[in-house]
């Protein structure tokens, strides 16, 4: 009897399974998220975003909040539309 452990996934990876998940209309080097707190709105963001602190620190959150079972089927961050926003537009997207 074997001992089946789970496979670490890196995060880039999630993202990109979940930008692919999205389907058309996400150009290369970038990926699609959904905002909010009840209603989702997506927004399509560059990939240079994970490598910001400001963006990891908002992954953290959609870890917490969902793990890896993100019912939108693509990848949801549990903040507000303001704050996600003033987080881009800092970091150059948006």
């Amino acid at each position: 009897m074997a001992i089946r452990m789970p496979r670490m996934v890196h995060p880039k990876q999630i993202l990109r399974r979940s930008s692919l998940a999205t389907g058309l209309g996400v150009p290369k080097g970038y990926f699609a998220v959904y905002v909010g707190h009840q209603e989702k709105k997506r927004f399509v963001i560059p990939i240079s975003f994970l490598n910001q602190t400001s963006f990891q620190d908002l992954l953290s959150q959609a870890e917490e909040e969902f793990g890896f079972h993100h019912p939108m089927g693509g990848l949801t961050i549990p903040c507000s539309e303001e704050l996600f926003i003033d987080v881009a537009s800092r970091l150059g997207g948006c």
